[in-house]
């Protein structure tokens, strides 16, 4: 096989992913392990492949155009995971042999064929947790608690709008008269995408499915946000039972401490498994559109025969995190510190070895030159290594056993003896001022 004028290119929404966004990703992926751990979710990972009949019966037959499907060699219909709840579900409704309530978390990559856009390719990482087994609102209070704890941990600074589906349900169909199932979850598709469209182009997108006035009538009836007094008057006909649900949940995030927090009537979700508690939640300061969704998805359970178990969860896009992160500064305190080796030439290159040995024993990152290049071009490639120290060695060392080390932060320089000098860096790079 010959690659002369061969055009090499990725599909379309496809990317390979660089070493500084390998950092930020495992960055995240430290915080949500720390986090699960806090909370007692313990880490699965689901089958990246799944049966094409079970994605379309268990997320609705919108999610059909958003998944890659093909045939394999067994002539069977099979599909890429497009999320990962539906496959954690799908492996906690088969174990009845696992204690009750059931706490799992994943990190993961997942494939969407949807339009790429900014911070989302075709595939992209994905963090997950699943409470399954209680049907109890304090469930849906763990997973608000558990997405407010990890965000705080990362840096960003957290808005959760919170909803009720059942709210806007009972509202279609009291106020609206609209009581066929279908075009309800139509009506609530719809909804979900006010906001990356404006209003009247969903209702263009959407006028020969759905009523244009009874759409426009919900839209703007679902735009207020605020306190749970704030919005109850938006929509009085809805039951009592739905608003005493939503005051539970508030009271006990209260409890929990968890703050900025509110109500947005017109937080619904686009999947059709979700049917309770929804919630989404931002940073306004990285303006990078909602960083987290979940809620309440017992229909999902139901659709794989357990309709004794309830469930609730939440998952975020990795790239779109990192996005915010970037865009607040926060992942460059978090970069781990590199030190430079450089040496003369090669006469002392042996004692240049040997220290990088002894200093990787002691858990420091080290690079040096591989290519002999004079000490000149050795600074400039830890300068443009980002390294925060440079150690010098050169013909004196073997006469002095003295190293002259740079501190790049501040330009000084000072001469050390070789001895001890693990633990010495080892505290600078703990608590990094200046060497001496």
């Amino acid at each position: 096989m010959t690659f002369i004028n061969m055009k090499l290119e990725l599909p379309r929404g496809m990317r390979d992913i660089e070493p500084n966004e390998l950092v930020g990703i495992k960055f995240i992926k430290d915080k949500f392990d720390e986090t699960a751990k806090l909370f007692n979710f313990v880490a699965i990972e689901p089958s990246p492949i799944e049966m094409l009949a079970t994605l379309e019966a268990k997320a609705g037959p919108s999610i059909s155009n958003d998944i890659y499907s093909f045939i394999d060699k067994g002539d069977r219909k099979i599909a890429l995971r497009f999320d990962l709840t539906v496959g954690m579900t799908r492996f906690i409704s088969l174990r009845r042999d696992l204690k009750m309530p059931m706490k799992v978390a994943s990190f993961a990559g997942v494939w969407r064929y949807d339009e790429p856009q900014a911070a989302r390719y075709r595939y992209f990482h994905q963090w997950d947790i699943e409470l399954y087994g209680s049907f109890s609102v304090e469930s849906d209070a763990e997973v608000i608690e558990f997405v407010s704890r990890f965000l705080d941990k990362l840096g960003l600074n957290a808005v959760i709008e919170i909803n009720d589906l059942r709210l806007i349900e009972e509202y279609i169909q009291k106020v609206l008269g609209i009581f066929d199932k279908p075009k309800i979850r139509e009506m609530l598709r719809a909804l979900d995408k006010i906001s990356k469209k404006s209003s009247e182009d969903v209702i263009d997108e959407y006028s020969e499915r759905l009523d244009p006035e009874a759409l426009r009538q919900l839209i703007s009836d679902t735009r207020t946000k605020g306190s749970l007094e704030e919005v109850k008057g938006r929509l009085e006909k809805a039951s009592k039972l739905c608003w005493r649900n939503l005051e539970e949940l508030m009271d006990s995030l209260r409890l929990r401490k968890v703050k900025d927090t509110r109500i947005n009537l017109g937080i619904v979700r686009g999947l059709d498994y979700y049917s309770g508690i929804v919630f989404e939640a931002f940073d306004p300061g990285a303006e990078v559109g909602a960083i987290v969704g979940g809620g309440r998805y017992d229909l999902l359970m139901n659709a794989f025969g357990r309709d004794d178990l309830g469930a609730a969860g939440a998952a975020g896009g990795i790239e779109r995190i990192l996005l915010a992160l970037k865009k607040k500064g926060v992942l460059q305190s978090h970069k781990s510190p590199l030190i430079y080796v450089a040496y003369s030439s090669p006469n002392v290159k042996r004692y240049a070895i040997e220290l990088i040995s002894d200093l990787r024993k002691f858990g420091i990152s080290v690079d040096y030159d591989m290519q002999g290049r004079p000490m000149r071009r050795q600074v400039q490639d830890a300068y443009s290594k980002e390294s925060i120290l440079i150690i010098m060695i050169t013909e004196e060392f073997a006469e002095t056993g003295l190293v002259t080390i740079k501190d790049v932060r501040d330009h000084s320089e000072k001469k050390f003896r070789i001895d001890n000098l693990g633990e010495l860096l080892n505290k600078q790079l703990v608590a990094p001022k200046h060497i001496g």
